[in-house]
């Protein structure tokens, strides 16, 4: 599956700066001002990218170069995991908080029923955007999902597997899509969907579809709030998680903090030494 340069009408914000964190760049964005950019753009006929980067994925664009501009691509890339915000602000830089596809597609589908935006689920394990679809209408009975769709695994390298995918959103046309592929898979396909819905938002929204189907079951709030998700996670699912998180991502991320927390302190010594301009504090 080839992925397709930016597009030259990509959403860009004047009033901020992107903070580079774990060598790539986020947006400083509550999940409010997310939902808000996303229906601001919507109105205006402009469509765009959400990606919500995670120290996994964070982990795999400081090696690859191809995911990192996949990464600085999107229109909008938030901070899912407690080490980016944790690292932001070491460096003095601060992400107001964690922004994640499972929340996301509850708060953009309450907005896309107020609003009368059509939505459209696309990934997880069969049988979960249907369920997540009628989860998501109990909550808000306005919601209109245009669709949902499972591809199978493969789909990406089957001959037509795209394809048909880009004929069913084309005949639903939606204003939103959830795409829950997992990254960089749902990303990639992203960038080949969105030549047929230029004026469509898309999510990246990685195990969201499923968890709001309720097939696979989110840490609580405090877990989630005190950077432990991943522990759940882990204690739900160690066979396939625990090479993840402890082999490749935890190390990843306290080297991290570790690095940010010694830019830090080297920042303000140079801040404070004689001569520099910058009187100490007391």
């Amino acid at each position: 599956m080839r992925t397709r340069p930016a597009q030259p009408g990509r959403v860009m914000s004047p009033s901020r700066q992107r903070i580079r964190v774990a060598a790539v760049e986020l947006d400083p964005l509550a999940e409010h001002e997310v939902v808000a950019r996303v229906f601001a753009e919507l109105r205006r006929g402009r469509g765009g990218h959400v990606l919500t980067p995670n120290v996994d994925i964070c982990r795999l664009a400081a090696r690859d170069p191809e995911l990192r501009g996949l990464v600085g691509r999107a229109d909008v890339a938030v901070a899912d995991g407690m080490p980016l915000v944790w690292a932001s602000r070491l460096l003095g830089t601060p992400i107001p908080e964690r922004v994640t596809g499972a929340d996301l597609i509850w708060a953009l589908s309450e907005a896309a029923a107020r609003h009368a935006v059509p939505v459209y689920l696309l990934g997880g394990p069969p049988g979960a955007a249907e369920a997540a679809a009628e989860a998501l209408r109990a909550r808000f009975p306005r919601l209109v999902v245009a669709g949902t769709q499972a591809p199978p695994y493969g789909f990406e390298s089957a001959p037509g597997g795209v394809a048909a995918i880009r004929h069913a959103l084309r005949a639903a046309a939606p204003g939103l899509v959830f795409v829950g592929l997992g990254f960089p898979k749902q990303d990639r396909l992203i960038e080949v969907l969105r030549a047929d819905l230029p004026g469509a938002w898309f999510v990246g929204c990685g195990s969201a579809i499923a968890f709001a189907a309720g097939t696979v079951r989110r840490a609580p709030e405090w877990m989630r709030g005190a950077g432990l998700e991943w522990l759940f996670r882990l204690l739900s699912e160690p066979a396939r998680l625990a090479r993840r998180y402890l082999v490749h991502d935890a190390p990843f991320a306290l080297r991290l903090l570790a690095g940010c927390a010694l830019r830090r302190v080297v920042r303000r010594a140079r801040r404070s030494a004689p001569g520099s301009g910058t009187p100490r504090r007391a």
